[in-house]
């Protein structure tokens, strides 16, 4: 499992090949899934199941492998078209019902049991040749000493020399070892698995449908990609000598190549000029960033490659980079990546109605496609058409994590209120004072200090204003003392201060536990009402991007509030993400973003927390002209 763990992981192999044949148990769910998941992340893949027993792979639920163009190729040893085995596959139907599974729901034989029944077959033809040139004895069996059977070799030699058709073909031995084995070999198709050639030891290998080997064709399309750079979707990579999508990796980037690998096209990608992924300018109503153009330079959709020796599409990558190359393996087409020239998404200017950044690069048809992580809204959809999702999203409060209170000298004193303290000490004089006040008056409580003078004029009473103070200090401390009390009275009165000491001690406990395992923090915020209503704390968004245009086109009092707000501090946009974050990470600023983009940098750096949940719910799609 851990072998097949690292191959999962290998980034640098461009075509590699997994040879499943190291356990049983390779095929289970779980594998099959993270070769699924493996098969979306990566490179494209093909599989052999080359181990003959464990992997009956007729016998697996490969439903979701038949459209994520997996190249699954197999080994059957059981010609299941073949008119004994049908006949001995039909004779074992009979035995279903009465409790003996031999053959699964599929109407498959697996292969052990059909190993396990040519062995029998094997054995009682060797037995009965044996029995025609001997009589066979019963000998006792020793379970203390290895004796072996007189007639073993001669029944050895006789199996040796069977030869016959079996469940798994023709069984015949050389050597002691099978020979003239023949295996049919199978392809995952779009129905089932089928039968596209043979293999045997006397001819090797016969493909009988080569067509099946090539099933997705190339059309000599090259697509245009622009994209915005955005760790982790789409990074540059710092090699001054990659050159076009070479310079580029990430999320996107790897999205894209995978797409494109499956459909068999080209492509060039180029950064969006200006960083932005696109908003509409009240002003001119031009949008800017990536709304302009094909695809959005945005880390980890599209990134471009440190190598700045990579030219075209080789720049780039990232998620939607690895989205682009497998849709466009999958319709068999090229493509060219390309940034967009302003940097933006694409925003209206309301003003001349004009467009930005991608949403531009559509209308005037300068790009075919605008692949990025570009929110799909209504006045996007009025100009330019969309996808259906392929990942929905939110937008999030990205924060600063709040600071540690400082230590404080009476910090023990925190886990119980001050006025629970006041009534605590109010009550420790009113009892101290009373058990004063009630011995005095209990002729209990004076005693003669010399007991062996009999006739003493001269009495003690123990509990003096100090021992009285000291007698219930020493109880709430839960602690010893050597004062008594000795009359009824003194004594009810310090059994209910026990008690109340015993409820006031358990609470102060619990509460105390519970403080220094919750480390307390301050949070001046912790939703987005918290936000709007207040005004030391600045919060801004993306310049350009689908955020600002949420909070600008909003009717909720909310965000109008808020918008207010960022509109009168044109200073509170950054122009990227990255500039974002670090005016949160120097303090004193909320940034207001997609919650993708929020998980991923909450995750590289541990400063950073988002507060609250989402303030809406929207999808990231891809861009393509009206109508097409």
């Amino acid at each position: 499992m851990a072998s097949i763990s690292v191959r999962l992981n290998m980034k640098s192999v461009t075509d590699p090949r997994f040879d499943l044949d190291a356990l049983s148990a390779m095929l289970s769910g779980r594998i099959l899934s993270d070769v699924q998941t493996y098969v979306l992340k990566r490179k494209p893949m093909s599989y052999k199941f080359g181990c003959l027993e464990p992997h009956d792979v007729e016998t697996y639920n490969l439903e979701d492998f038949k459209y994520n163009f997996v190249n699954m190729t197999a080994y059957r040893i059981i010609d299941t078209e073949h008119c004994g085995v049908k006949k001995t596959l039909k004779d074992m139907e009979k035995f279903q019902s009465i409790g003996h599974h031999i053959i699964n729901k599929t109407n498959v034989i697996k292969t052990e049991p059909a190993l396990i029944y040519d062995s029998v077959y094997a054995l009682a033809w060797g037995l009965n040749a044996l029995q025609g040139g001997t009589t066979l004895r019963p000998v006792n069996v020793s379970c203390e000493e290895e004796v072996p059977w007189t007639d073993g070799s001669s029944l050895f030699n006789y199996i040796n020399s069977v030869e016959f058709c079996g469940i798994t073909g023709k069984i015949q031995f050389k050597e002691g070892r099978r020979s003239n084995l023949k295996l049919d070999l199978l392809k995952l198709r779009q129905n089932s698995m089928e039968k596209v050639g043979e293999w045997s030891t006397n001819f090797g290998l016969n493909i009988t449908n080569h067509h099946a080997f090539h099933e997705f064709g190339t059309t000599n399309i090259t697509l245009r990609v622009t994209t915005i750079e955005a760790d982790p979707y789409v990074m540059v990579r710092e090699n001054p000598n990659l050159q076009e999508n070479d310079r580029f990796y990430g999320f996107c980037i790897d999205l894209l190549q995978k797409i494109a690998e499956r459909l068999q096209f080209e492509y060039v990608i180029e950064l969006v000029p200006d960083r932005k992924y696109g908003a509409v300018d009240p002003s001119n109503g031009e949008w800017n960033g990536m709304v302009r153009e094909l695809l959005v330079k945005s880390t980890p959709y599209v990134m471009l490659k440190s190598d700045r020796n990579l030219t075209g599409n080789d720049r780039f990558e990232g998620f939607c980079i690895d989205l682009l190359r497998t849709i466009a393996e999958l319709l068999g087409f090229n493509y060219d990546l390309y940034l967009v020239p302003d940097n933006k998404f694409g925003a209206e200017n309301t003003t001349s109605g004009e467009w930005s950044g991608l949403v531009r690069e559509i209308i005037e048809k300068n790009a075919d496609l605008a692949v990025a992580p570009m929110t799909i809204n209504y006045a996007r959809e009025s100009v330019i058409d969309f996808t259906k999702p392929f990942m929905n999203l939110g937008i999030g409060i990205l924060f600063k994590l709040p600071k540690n209170m400082p230590v404080r000298l009476f910090s023990f004193m925190s886990p119980l209120a001050v006025d629970i303290w006041l009534y605590v000490l109010a009550a420790y004089v009113l009892v101290s004072s009373t058990m004063f006040i009630v011995a005095r008056f209990s002729p209990y409580e004076w005693q003669n200090p010399h007991p062996c003078v009999t006739e003493c004029d001269v009495m003690e009473n123990q509990f003096s204003l100090g021992n009285s103070f000291w007698f219930t200090i020493v109880t709430l401390m839960h602690q010893g003392c050597d004062l008594n009390p000795k009359a009824t009275s003194t004594r009810i009165i310090g059994a209910i201060w026990w008690f109340f000491t015993l409820i006031m001690i358990s609470s102060y406990t619990a509460n105390l536990a519970a403080f220094l395992t919750v480390e307390r923090m301050i949070t001046p915020i912790e939703s987005v009402e918290d936000l709007a209503e207040q005004s030391k704390i600045s919060y801004g968004t993306l310049e350009g991007g689908s955020t600002m245009t949420f909070f600008r086109d909003s009717k909720i009092e909310t965000y109008l509030k808020m918008w207010r707000f960022m509109e009168n501090r044109p200073s509170v946009f950054v122009s990227s993400y990255e500039e974002g974050v670090q005016r949160v990470l120097e303090g004193n600023y909320a940034f207001l973003m997609e919650s993708t983009m929020l998980d991923y940098m909450v995750q590289r750096d541990c400063n950073l927390t988002q507060v609250g949940g989402l303030l809406d719910s929207k999808g990231y799609g891809i861009a393509t002209p009206m109508g097409k």
